[in-house]
């Protein structure tokens, strides 16, 4: 009997056991769904904006996860904290929840975890501009999780690792991480990541110069975010379009993918603020809800020690809910101020966008006038100088020749009108391009002086030129813009001074390693400038005075010339003047000082290029142009050099031409009815390799030539041009040295 109870009292025991572990177990599961569902509602208040809630339900997570013992909950959950943290502008609480993190996940060696979280910190480190400790984090992310064998996370990390190049504007390296997580992100079909990494690669790609490839990955990128919803991504593809279609100088464009990107960027701000305000109500009524409860507890145990100190507790509860009503208030009045700024600060911005696409209008408006009026002034100057010069060779009567000198003077007044003004527009544009070479500085000058010599002996001046002692003659620097200075400010000094003197000094003032900043001084003891005009002597048709304007000429524009080209060079420029004493004007212009010595050309004789030591006899010359005046003109001088031409209308007929007949050289105008010279001299290109085309156009060059080398041609002739250069080009085509022609303007 004995035995009997005693094997019931053990069944009993053991079935206690055993419901009491499944109770154990059941709690544990209980409390881990509990963990889930917290973690579940955190991550569904964040999407909303809600991070105070979100935080709170983390907080609760992480709770029961300590008091279960979960560690590997634990540290997912301190990742998570630190998301919020960062979110919400916290980065040193963020720093601290990660390193928790981290601990507890290398631990337990929950690496997968810990490489998210590696990654996290990656971008809090981005986020505080520490580059290279971000880069070594995301380093060790991506470690991770190939050890893990978890290729769909490496997609991000790379993505992050990107974005710390483009900071550090190592914009090829960002495109060797693009191009893997784009990659792998088509691999696992990951949507958001793909997105960002091709708006990313498209503002990469518009750094690196290439526009187009960059066109197309952001407009894919762009393509997923509005099919997935990807706010954030959307907004990011509209300024990144817009950058790249100011880059191709698309202004229209521009400025509708910003105001696209502004547009999305108020309502993102909007819905931010009201996720802040919502979340702040929501933190004040949650606190106030305790403060009262605290207060009614306050009130029942000071009402059993007595209505003395139940008095003093109504009293300090109205106290705390005039205080916090009043902080109510305060808080809702500065948020409608922060509002009405806000909105203010946005029309402000928008008036200005307005204001600067204005202003791109205009200026590309005064450009395209520029260009038109250009062409249209340099056709007829073609005609009246041409004229001129045939009138002059013609042996005019006695009389008449002072009348085409003066014609003449005129045209080359008005063609050098034109291209000073087309400078201008240049310079003000910021068309203007360095193009720097080695050259020997002391002869630059010393050939430039030479070449306006002739013109100060007319007015009785010595020139006078003095190179500093010891310092070094070879240069590297745009040799063609400092010359220009020169004749432009020694050219002034010849003009305004009569039988006297023009120093040209050239000294050192600074040095810093191969980099010498030099000053140039150009000296007369001229008629002098007021103080008055000086201020506004490098303005544009600038000058002392009418009296001055109609007694010495010009146009007003070589000052400002000067200044705008000085400033390209990066230097400065000066004035000193007495009236009636003289002037000096100096700059000053960085320069790299070169050790390569420099080989000297023999001159070229005259005898070289004499177009009339060729056999013309069998030479055919096609001449393509619309004006009849233009086309009399043209084949007059042809014939003058003993060679004769067909004359044709347009492009077509021109092709049709070229296809019948064998030609040596044709000379092409650019703008006529039907096909233009561009398009011509293309097709002309498909067929004949050999034949010589020259561009015989008004248009202006500096912009048009890439297009006109592309188009095929092998030179350029500017109208009007010079007879002696026309010449030379000619006879270099026809003595078959087209080795020798270059891109030259003429």
């Amino acid at each position: 009997m004995s035995r009997i109870k005693y094997i019931l009292f053990v069944f009993l025991v053991s079935s206690a056991c055993i419901l009491a572990a499944q109770n154990v177990t059941q709690d544990e599961d209980l409390l881990k769904m509990r963990i889930e569902s917290h973690i579940a509602q955190a991550g569904f208040e964040s999407e909303r904006g809600d991070y105070y809630n979100a935080e709170e339900n983390l907080e609760k997570a992480l709770e029961i996860a300590d008091k279960v013992g979960d560690q590997k909950s634990k540290g997912i959950i301190h990742t998570k904290i630190a998301k919020l943290q960062f979110l919400v502008q916290e980065p040193e609480k963020a720093l601290v929840s990660l390193t928790k993190a981290a601990e507890i996940q290398r631990e337990i060696d929950d690496y997968p975890n810990l490489a998210l979280t590696y990654n996290i910190r990656g971008v809090l480190h981005t986020s505080k501009k520490e580059y290279q400790t971000a880069l070594g984090y995301f380093k060790s992310s991506k470690a991770k999780f190939e050890e893990e064998d978890l290729e769909q996370y490496i997609p991000e990390v790379l993505l992050n690792e990107a974005k710390v190049y483009v900071e550090l504007s190592d914009f090829k390296s960002a495109k060797t991480e693009l191009e893997k997580a784009i990659v792998l992100s088509k691999k696992h079909e990951l949507s958001s990541v793909l997105s960002s990494a091709l708006i990313l690669s498209g503002k990469v790609h518009n750094n690196l110069g290439n526009s187009d490839q960059a066109l197309n990955m952001t407009n894919e990128g762009l393509q997923i975010a509005v099919s997935q919803n990807l706010i954030e991504n959307t907004n990011n593809a509209y300024l990144t379009l817009s950058n790249i279609y100011q880059s191709k100088e698309d202004f229209k464009l521009t400025s509708e993918y910003l105001r696209k990107h502004i547009k999305l960027s108020d309502s993102i701000l909007n819905i931010k603020r009201e996720s802040l305000s919502a979340q702040d109500n929501s933190k004040f009524i949650t606190q106030y809800n305790k403060a009262e409860n605290q207060q009614l507890k306050a009130q029942i145990d000071e009402t059993e020690a007595g209505s003395n100190l139940t008095r003093i507790t109504t009293i300090l509860s109205i106290a705390l809910i005039t205080i916090l009503s009043l902080l109510t208030l305060s808080l809702y009045k500065n948020n409608n101020i922060r509002l009405r700024t806000n909105n203010m600060l946005h029309k402000k911005n928008d008036e200005l966008i307005v204001a600067k696409e204005k202003a791109e209008l205009a200026s590309k408006t005064k450009a395209n006038f520029l260009s038109t009026v250009t062409h249209e002034l340099r056709t007829p100057l073609y005609a009246v100088t041409g004229l001129t010069t045939m009138l002059m060779d013609e042996s005019p009567k006695p009389e008449q020749i002072p009348h085409l000198k003066s014609l003449k003077f005129s045209g080359d007044y008005l063609l050098t009108f034109i291209n000073d003004i087309l400078q201008i527009n240049k310079i003000e544009a910021n068309k203007v391009e360095l193009d720097p070479e080695l050259f020997n500085l002391k002869n630059k000058v010393e050939n430039v002086i030479s070449a306006l010599n002739n013109s100060a002996l007319e007015n009785n001046i010595k020139m006078h030129f003095e190179y500093e002692a010891g310092l070094p003659e070879n240069y590297v620097a745009d040799q063609l813009k400092i010359s220009q200075i020169l004749i432009n400010l020694i050219g002034n000094a010849i003009k305004f001074t009569k039988d006297g003197d023009i120093w040209v000094r050239i000294s050192k003032i600074a040095e810093k390693k191969d980099k010498h900043t030099l000053r140039f001084e150009i000296e007369d003891n001229g008629i002098g400038i007021t103080k008055e005009k000086q201020e506004h002597m490098f303005e544009s048709f600038s000058q002392g005075s009418v009296q001055i304007n109609r007694k010495y000429g010009g146009t007003g524009l070589g000052l400002s010339i000067v200044k705008g080209l000085i400033k390209i060079l990066k230097g400065k420029i000066y004035l000193k003047s007495e009236l009636g004493k003289g002037s000096t004007f100096f700059f000053e212009i960085p320069m790299e000082v070169s050790n390569e010595s420099i080989e000297t050309k023999k001159p070229e004789t005259k005898t070289t290029n004499n177009i009339k030591n060729l056999d013309l006899s069998n030479i055919k010359i096609l001449v393509v142009e619309d004006n009849k005046i233009n086309q009399m003109i043209t084949k007059k001088i042809l014939n003058k050099m003993d060679l004769y031409c067909d004359v044709v209308d347009d492009g077509e007929t021109a092709v049709e031409s070229v296809k019948k007949t064998n030609y040596d050289v044709v000379l092409m105008d650019i703008h006529m009815p039907g096909i233009s010279g561009l398009e011509a001299t293309k097709i002309i290109r498909t067929f004949d390799k050999e034949i010589t085309i020259f561009a015989l156009t008004a248009v202006t060059l500096e912009d048009k030539m890439p297009e006109f080398e592309e188009a095929g041609f092998d030179d350029i002739i500017s109208k009007p041009f010079k007879q002696e250069d026309f010449e030379k080009k000619l006879y270099l085509a026809l003595n078959s040295e087209k080795e020798m022609l270059q891109f030259n303007r003429s």
